[in-house]
């Protein structure tokens, strides 16, 4: 135990504080489970914002991983290797788009496709230097770069880290006449996420994503989806853009990707918009190494192969239907599509950390997004008994604070 306190008090003192962990000190997981140094066990409800999509140490994810990492792991991408190409066009094969570029983080994929569109925007549409425009969403999150919170509407992630580059604009989100209203001629695209995760799981009216992948075509115009969060299966089909019968110009992918095990992101997009790259533009010294790619690609093949979006979509049926019978007064609303699911609390009742605090106690873990909601994001391969005993410990809970 000494050395589990000893741990703790070492990432307090050496760590930075930019991160407010539940009281919670993890060692192993499996599945839906993890356990904490003392030997008890919880339910993972949140699955690392998603990039556990398939649940912890996935016997054939481990099995890639192990078998790549004794061949060769790391190379850098002045050579070419055997398993970048297969891991490349299965993703393409998968979103429907012509080309892909690998990075680690799904901030790195954002930022890629920012660079992608600016350059589009010079070069085909021919927008005067220096003056492209990419609008985004209020209450959007695509990361935490300079550049990416210079287009965040969250003060916090703003706050002592200007001055921020130009060229961003924000409308509000789910409104498709805003974004008519705001393109330009210089105008080179639209960033959207197809359901905001960070800011509360906040779904769009049905059609959203239509209109506004006709705007877009109409005005000449990019539409690049951020599917880091919501993209492999998360809800209920393998992009959440495919609700809308959406091809979009570009995508953003990540987390999943990596299945929880490494950090592996991509940015998906027509040859058009990706052919502006030219050697030495852009690159990345691990995107797409060879570790990468191999668990890349049996992620690609397991997401497919385990028909985890039907999973998703009845699990989520499931989980959403038994949030919305619970009958609390401390519940304002619950939200979502497959199993990317938000519960918000009513303004001004009880903190939602304090809820997830209570849910940890009982066994069950997730996190709080914007003070005010609970998400829940579990591993796909999560079953009904398991969601049904969830659903038990969020009404037990929330029955308990609200006496």
């Amino acid at each position: 135990m000494s050395k589990i306190i000893d741990a703790v008090r070492l990432e307090q003192q050496y760590g930075a504080h930019n991160y407010a962990p539940l009281p919670a000190t993890l060692t192993r997981a499996e599945g839906v489970y993890v356990w904490d140094t003392d030997g008890r066990r919880y339910l993972d409800m949140m699955s690392a914002y998603s990039a556990v999509s398939f649940g912890h140490a996935h016997p054939q994810l481990v099995a890639a991983l192990v078998t790549q990492a004794r061949q060769l792991a790391v190379v850098s991408r002045a050579f070419y290797t055997d398993k970048l190409g297969p891991f490349l066009a299965q993703a393409c094969q998968l979103t429907g788009m012509e080309s892909a570029l690998p990075m680690n983080t799904g901030a790195e994929a954002v930022e890629t496709a920012l660079k992608a569109a600016r350059k589009w925007g010079y070069q085909v549409k021919k927008i005067p230097d220096g003056q492209a425009e990419i609008i985004a969403c209020n209450g959007n999150f695509h990361g935490r770069t300079i550049a990416i919170i210079g287009m965040s509407s969250e003060p916090q992630y703003r706050q002592g880290f200007g001055p921020f580059p130009s060229g961003f604009k924000l409308i509000p989100y789910g409104d498709a006449p805003a974004l008519e209203a705001a393109i330009t001629p210089h105008t080179a695209a639209f960033l959207v996420e197809p359901i905001q995760g960070e800011s509360g799981i906040i779904v769009p009216p049905p059609g959203y994503l239509a209109q506004c992948a006709e705007i877009c075509r109409r005005h000449r115009v990019l539409l690049i989806c951020d599917e880091v969060q919501t993209g492999i299966c998360r809800t209920g089909r393998f992009l959440a853009s495919q609700h809308d019968g959406v091809v979009p110009d570009g995508l953003t992918l990540g987390k999943a990707v990596g299945g929880g095990l490494l950090p592996v992101s991509l940015f998906l997009a027509r040859r058009e918009v990706m052919d502006v790259f030219t050697p030495g533009d852009h690159g990345s010294t691990f995107g797409g190494n060879p570790l990468a790619a191999a668990v890349g690609l049996a992620s690609l093949n397991l997401a497919v192969s385990g028909d985890f979006s039907h999973r998703a979509s009845e699990m989520g049926q499931r989980l959403l239907a038994g949030l919305r019978a619970i009958k609390n007064p401390l519940i304002h609303e619950v939200r979502g599509k497959g199993l990317f699911i938000g519960l918000e609390l009513r303004p001004g009742s009880i903190p939602a950390r304090e809820v997830c605090e209570r849910l940890l106690e009982r066994g069950l873990l997730t996190k709080d997004t914007h003070g005010t909601v609970i998400r829940f994001a579990p591993a796909l391969v999560i079953g009904a008994e398991q969601i049904d005993w969830a659903v038990a410990r969020v009404a037990e809970t929330l029955n308990a604070l609200s006496c």
